[in-house]
């Protein structure tokens, strides 16, 4: 356990910035008092040895400097970098045990928010009906383009394609068409099929695009199936532009292998 003036100070700050600067402090205060308690140590074997060479000469010499000898006149020094580098493991613990649980409510609560969307989602169709439901849709993506027009240099060349395209889950453009959409979508669908489950980088590996450091942790299930929905649109310079999106959103814990 931390003494309690730390268990006091995790109170008012976050706690996992603080027990990993105090890894990293703790890292390099063990290096710096262990190789100071060395040299340390270093300097009374030197001495012991000249004392003992020196007591040769008289009647009752000491026999040459032994391990279990050596232990008993260093190890007191050994004491400050042992302590700190015991308190810095904890830290490190505590540190990783904090993050985890973390982790694991920020993945309860996406699921829960995934849930309540597609919920929501459910019903808005039953209300409004399908079309309705795919005329906001659309809208949605006509004003997430309008106010974030592409650039040149935004613009990915990513499958060879003449369409201008935007990924709605991470605003990127790239040029592309339908057909290699839908051919990725298939794709995509026969890789969770095959292995039970796929990553979104892998979808964007399949449309020419980079991955993400989000990308890489999100993805879907065998139970999943996710379509990729379009919108085709106008960007603010008059070109078309298709819209993409999935009807079943990426989560973590996607994988068989976490």
């Amino acid at each position: 356990m931390l003494p309690e003036i730390f268990r006091d100070k995790l109170a008012g700050i976050n706690s996992t910035t603080f027990l990993t600067g105090m890894g990293v402090t703790g890292v390099v205060t063990t290096a710096y008092l262990t190789g100071r308690a060395s040299f340390k140590a270093a300097q009374i074997l030197e001495r012991e040895n000249i004392r003992r060479i020196a007591t040769e000469m008289q009647d009752k010499p000491e026999p040459p400097i032994e391990t279990k000898d050596k232990i008993k006149l260093v190890w007191p020094l050994y004491i400050p970098p042992i302590s700190v580098g015991c308190t810095t493991i904890t830290a490190i613990i505590m540190s990783n045990h904090t993050a985890s649980k973390k982790i694991a409510a920020l993945t309860v609560a996406s699921g829960i928010s995934e849930r309540a969307f597609q919920e929501y989602k459910a019903k808005v169709v039953e209300k409004i009906g399908a079309k309705q439901e795919t005329a906001v849709r659309d809208e949605i993506a006509q004003d997430r383009i309008t106010n974030q027009p592409p650039s040149t240099s935004q613009v990915v060349m990513a499958g060879g394609g003449e369409v201008l395209c935007h990924d709605m889950l991470t605003g990127r453009y790239f040029m592309s068409d339908m057909e290699k959409l839908r051919q990725a979508s298939n794709n995509l669908n026969y890789e969770i099929i095959a292995h039970d489950y796929a990553s979104l980088s892998f979808f964007y590996d399949l449309i020419g695009l980079a991955p993400t450091a989000y990308s890489d942790y999100v993805g879907w299930r065998c139970d999943d199936h996710p379509e990729v929905i379009y919108s085709t649109v106008l960007s603010p310079d008059g070109r078309p532009c298709i819209a993409i999106d999935f009807d079943s959103q990426p989560h973590p814990e996607y994988s068989r292998l976490w």
